[in-house]
């Protein structure tokens, strides 16, 4: 019955002279998508994306299905519907309304026993003979003559069913439902990150974030064999592969912060380890970043959540960075954090309890608000740290499924 799918977006219709640019990511992102159905085409034509078959043709009930599952993770995207498209002729039209509404009916009345619908026609074709409101009252007329009349209501308001039609000069075409995209920006349209991946709930959810606004993602996750678990890296990588489903995948990048860790513990004030494990990640993955032509640090932290996570310890750690830091999350309540895990499937994977770097050697009473050059005085106890940082980096290894 559908044999097209149209595609919605707002934020890409105000780029201006970069619009192309973004919508032909857009359609890069959709076909990556929906690789499982190779016989697709993906067009773009006045402001909308449409998906069809190459050879024309009805979608089946299992391709619609795969296509509604994933353009619901095609960043970019406002909203998208499965349409009938036909001549813009209004017999066609109302052949179109008069075959296809009876599904829709007999589902709400076999819910509710009653069933209540609306036209909204929208007409761009200005020669077409008949303005908005008749084209209305004609395709409500053809739905009504489609089903028994009795156990139906026309409901301007709020109906159980909208029937909705556009008449283009081309074709027109009728779609009764609108899905919800996830907005933003098409993935790959802004500079590549590089996030520090945790296995908890919050490193995850900023990567969706950063996604939602263009940026390609890769990953950086710290474990301390001998003292955390296989299950820890374990946990990352189930996470990472999650995530690249939004995206064409992004690599990780698995470092042993043990070393460090050690030297840290030997030789520094105990309140100060967090802190200082986390200036030693930053400059870590820095480095990794700058190799690998990725253009920000991007981290789950948010202000006030933990005691590494006051402003004056964030602004203490950012000083170890050479490059840009993005905390997405920053002012975002846990709560919310949550139910953005839980729609991208993060949360049954995030929840799951395993020990990470930031657990070794853990400070009793860590400092909650460090002083820079208390900060650097404890660095510099620790004799020719940038070594040690460089052997680390040596020996990351790297997870990358294409």
């Amino acid at each position: 019955m559908f044999n097209a799918v149209i595609c919605r977006y707002n934020e890409i219709a105000i780029k201006g002279g970069n619009r192309n640019m973004f919508e032909s990511r857009m359609i890069e992102n959709i076909y990556m998508l929906l690789k499982e159905l190779p016989s697709i085409k993906v067009s773009r034509e006045r402001g909308r994306i449409w998906i069809k078959h190459e050879k024309g043709g009805d979608f089946s009930c299992e391709e619609l299905e795969l296509i509604k599952e994933n353009l619901q993770r095609a960043f970019g995207l406002s909203s998208f519907s499965p349409v009938i498209m036909c001549r813009s002729e209004l017999s066609e039209i109302e052949k179109a309304v008069e075959k296809s509404s009876p599904e829709y009916f007999r589902k709400v009345l076999d819910a509710n026993g009653k069933a209540s619908f609306r036209v909204r026609a929208r007409r761009s074709f200005k020669s077409f003979p008949f303005e908005s409101k008749e084209l209305e009252i004609k395709l409500a007329e053809a739905a009504s003559r489609s089903f028994d009349v009795k156990k139906l209501a026309v409901n301007l308001h709020k109906a159980d069913i909208t029937i909705g039609c556009e008449v283009r000069e081309k074709f027109s075409f009728i779609f009764y439902e609108e899905f919800q995209g996830p907005g933003g920006l098409p993935t790959g349209s802004s500079s590549p990150v590089l996030i520090l991946l945790s296995g908890g709930i919050d490193s995850p959810v900023a990567s969706y974030m950063m996604m939602k606004r263009g940026c390609r993602v890769n990953f950086i996750t710290f474990h301390s064999d001998p003292y955390t678990p296989p299950e820890t890296v374990e946990k990352v990588k189930k996470l990472v592969e999650l995530i690249n489903t939004y995206q064409r995948p992004g690599k990780l990048f698995i470092c042993n912060l043990a070393p460090i860790q050690k030297m840290i513990r030997d030789n520094c004030d105990e309140k100060y380890r967090t802190v200082l494990y986390r200036r030693m990640m930053f400059r870590i993955a820095a480095k990794v970043a700058r190799y690998n032509r990725l253009e920000a640090l991007v981290t789950g932290e948010s202000v006030g959540q933990v005691a590494s996570q006051t402003i004056i310890n964030l602004g203490v750690i950012d000083n170890a960075s050479p490059m840009l830091v993005l905390r997405p999350l920053a002012g975002i309540d846990k709560i919310d954090t949550i139910k953005i895990s839980e729609k991208m499937g993060a949360f049954e994977i995030s929840k799951i309890q395993v020990p990470d770097s930031c657990t070794v050697f853990a400070p009793s009473s860590p400092v909650t608000s460090a002083r820079l050059r208390r900060v650097i005085d404890e660095e510099e106890k620790l004799d020719d740290f940038e070594t040690v940082l460089n052997e680390i980096r040596k020996n990351i290894e790297v997870f990358s499924r294409n």
